[in-house]
């Protein structure tokens, strides 16, 4: 059974014929042609979320661990404006997602009708094709159907081609229930022209080759870019040293794994930070967390900066010379090694084990905190998880903890938003069978409880809510802090848990208020795989920006 609406018939179709599998549906009723066509197919995965904006973060997160287009559907009118947050998230994280949106017919905008507002190019600044397609009311209207056709396949072609978000604008007039036992329209596929480019261009490997001071950054990667041979190969230079970042995803002995760690406790030594000036900086990945090292070279005069692979090259530095479209694992492969005594690299390992040496110190010495309680965490997580992480704080705190090997990471830093972070991780917990945890603060959390709204949440899907009554980073940065305005407007005090929540939810509660509760709580937490668990964690609000603040004072 399906729609008798031709043009609902050509989008089922075309879905099924290129392997777009996962639909996620938020309940209306101007899209019920196209609901009635998927949820009757047994080759669709259908899912039922109500809230616009957790659908799309939800189906976002199942495209983030398939690497393969997840459509989203919504009724007209502001439903899809809700799902604007998680567009512009695959936009810059490259995440391809398909947006289908039913509408009332063009000459039913603008007269008044309700559920109806301009959608055509409603996200025309953060998508990559958006088209609108033709109402087809007759077998007999041959060109509609081709327009339609090509329209719907260059959609699906983009989003896979491209790796990032599209939108399908859907017209139905009523009546939008009939159905039919079989298809009436056949659309052809029309495959994607997927270009490969394994050149390296003779000005890099010049520049490259005569560079005695190159600085190779590593930021949010899929896993497996490199293999171990690979790592190997790059690290062996003495002119290269390689920082990565936690949603890197790579682990490597002489790579430098925590940015600011390094260079916060010298960043405003101008002798000390000289020596770090390298001649050439190469970016691999996407969307850089640390912003010290942002910060650092663009205060400094390095001559250039390339980005490597195929995803979006952004000018992070003001210093973008070329955009190398290739495989990392390609660029490492061609490597020539400089053997050259003077090993910037070492210099650099060394720097940043000392500091290593001390942070032990520091570590056993600090009080209940945010950092406290991170340091527990990261220490006895399971292994072989998918490690989703929230946003502001938490990402932050991630960067200056050694990640475990067996890990994966992901983490929504297209945007950096907090909107979404639970959904996106409760999605990527679906379409994959590790058990994933979700680490994220209580802002982050509260702003997304609809997240739990969700039929769909796995038995070992765990969360881990970091409450320090606010927004906690806001701390951490300049200004007055300890007034009206401060509590009320930045940081933005409060005194909820989420224990409510997950009463109402059927959410296993844990709570923790220190640190002689959190083994034995943070134990059972793990273990129970019965239903999803909760773990909520207080730390003290006033006193967790010292401790932070004075880690990097400590290793100066």
């Amino acid at each position: 059974m399906l729609s008798d609406i031709l043009h609902a018939q050509q989008v089922l179709l075309l879905f099924k014929k290129r392997g777009v599998q996962h639909i996620v549906i938020s309940p209306g009723s101007r899209n019920a042609p196209l609901t009635i066509s998927f949820t009757n197919d047994s080759f669709f995965k259908c899912y039922s979320i109500v809230d616009e904006r957790c659908a799309s973060h939800f189906a976002m997160g199942i495209a983030q661990q398939l690497k393969q287009p997840v459509a989203v559907i919504c009724t007209s009118g502001s439903a899809l404006l809700n799902y604007y947050p998680a567009v512009t998230e695959a936009f810059y994280s490259e995440i391809p997602l398909i947006v289908l949106s039913a509408d009332r017919p063009p000459h039913k905008i603008d007269i008044g009708d309700g559920q109806t507002i301009r959608q055509q190019h409603v996200y025309a600044n953060h998508i990559l094709y958006d088209t609108h397609l033709e109402i087809i009311n007759s077998l007999d209207d041959q060109e509609a159907m081709a327009t339609n056709e090509r329209l719907i396949n260059k959609a699906i072609n983009v989003a896979i081609t491209n790796h990032g978000p599209v939108h399908i604008n859907v017209p139905f007039e009523e009546p939008l229930y009939n159905t039919v036992n079989v298809p009436q329209v056949d659309p052809k596929v029309v495959d994607p022209i997927i270009e490969t480019n394994a050149s390296i261009p003779s000005l890099f490997i010049d520049r490259w080759e005569k560079a005695n001071r190159k600085l190779v950054i590593l930021s949010t990667l899929n896993p497996d870019v490199f293999t171990q041979d690979q790592l190997n190969l790059l690290t062996s230079d003495p002119t290269v040293l390689v920082m990565s970042e936690v949603s890197s995803n790579i682990r490597h002995e002489k790579i430098i794994w925590g940015i600011d760690t390094l260079i916060a406790p010298i960043e405003n030594d101008e002798d000390a930070i000289a020596h770090l000036q390298p001649d050439m900086v190469v970016t691999i990945g996407g969307m850089i967390v640390s912003k010290k090292i942002k910060q650092y070279l663009r205060r400094f005069e390095t001559q250039y900066h390339y980005h490597i692979g195929n995803r979006r090259a952004y000018d992070t530095f003001f210093k973008l010379a070329g955009h190398i479209k290739t495989a990392p694992s390609h660029w490492v492969d061609q490597l020539s090694i400089n053997e050259t005594s003077d090993s910037y690299r070492d210099y650099w390992l060394q720097f940043f084990n000392n500091y290593l040496i001390k942070r032990t110190d520091y570590l056993a010495a600090i009080p209940w905190s945010d950092f406290r309680a991170f340091n527990l965490i990261f220490d006895s997580l399971p292994d072989h998880i998918v490690l989703q992480l929230g946003n502001s704080s938490t990402i932050r705190y991630a960067q200056l903890f050694p990640m475990n090997p067996t890990h994966t990471v992901f983490s929504n830093r297209g945007t950096s938003g907090i909107d979404g972070s639970t959904s996106t991780a409760i999605g990527a917990a679906v379409a994959q069978d590790k058990p994933t945890v979700c680490i994220t603060g209580d802002l982050s959390f509260l702003y997304d409880s609809n997240a739990l709204w969700n039929n769909y949440i796995p038995a070992n899907f765990k969360i881990i809510v970091i409450n320090n009554s606010g927004g906690g980073i806001f701390r951490i940065l300049p200004g007055e802090k300890d007034n009206h305005t401060f509590d009320t407007y930045f940081e933005t005090t409060h005194q909820l848990d989420a224990s409510h929540l997950c009463k109402m939810y059927d959410i296993n509660y844990h709570r923790v208020d220190g640190e002689d509760a959190f083994a034995k709580a943070y134990e059972k937490f793990l273990n129970d795989n019965s239903k999803p668990q909760l773990l909520e964690i207080f730390t003290p609000r006033l006193e967790n920006d010292t401790v932070l603040l004075d880690y990097f004072k400590f290793l100066k």
